[in-house]
């Protein structure tokens, strides 16, 4: 493989052309997958304008507005590095007011957010809708692997030391999720798109070893 250092600029112009470059029935939905302290929602905020002067509508969903009740999430407690790996996300909400309206055969009605994880009740947003030829952007972690229907995946990519330097000390707890979904999903592996962000202001683009 080769690693081509970009700038966060030149990185959002060459996405921006890759996505737009690629057309599928219905809506592309794009997954950009990163731990927090990779700001993988950074990244989908700074994609929106640029694809939107292209002449695509967008949407960007947060996981974070699509976890599971408390009571499903914290059954184990606050800090269980397990249920934060398995259970936090609703994969199937997510897929059901998302991904699938998304999709070749869906509707383009989408809902932007699930629940509220501050009050743990269902979220107010309102249902929208997104055109034919327009663009989802769901950013979080945790994505990939589990069979979430994405048709581009775009993984940012830290080392062990880069993530828990930029994980704050209260959510250290979360470290061996993010291990695991190393050794057991490899999500660098499945990535359409990898970006090493150890440093966040000198981002580097992962490329096959025979790319010319």
């Amino acid at each position: 493989m080769r690693v081509r250092p970009i700038s966060p600029d030149r990185l959002v112009v060459e996405l921006t052309d890759r996505l737009t470059a690629v057309t599928v029935p219905g809506r592309l939905r794009v997954a950009l997958d990163g731990a927090p302290a990779a700001e993988p929602g950074r990244l989908a905020a700074a994609l929106i304008d640029p694809l939107r002067a292209r002449g695509h509508p967008v949407l960007h969903v947060h996981t974070a507005d699509f976890l599971r009740p408390a009571s499903v999430r914290l059954e184990f407690g606050r800090t269980n590095p397990d249920s934060y790996y398995d259970a936090w996300v609703d994969e199937a909400g997510l897929r059901r007011e998302v991904l699938d309206p998304a999709g070749p055969d869906g509707s383009g009605r989408l809902l932007p957010a699930l629940r509220d994880a501050r009050t743990d009740r269902a979220s107010r947003s309102a249902y929208l809708d997104l055109p034919p030829g327009g663009i989802v952007l769901v950013s979080g972690e945790l994505l990939l692997g589990g069979g979430l229907p994405f048709d581009v995946a775009v993984h940012l990519e830290l080392s062990p030391a880069a993530l828990a330097r930029r994980t704050p000390e209260p959510a250290h707890w979360t470290l061996p999720a993010f291990a695991r979904y190393a050794q057991e999903v490899a999500p660098a592996s499945l990535a359409d798109v990898v970006v090493r962000v150890d440093h966040p202001d000198r981002p580097a683009i992962v490329e096959p070893a025979n790319l010319r």
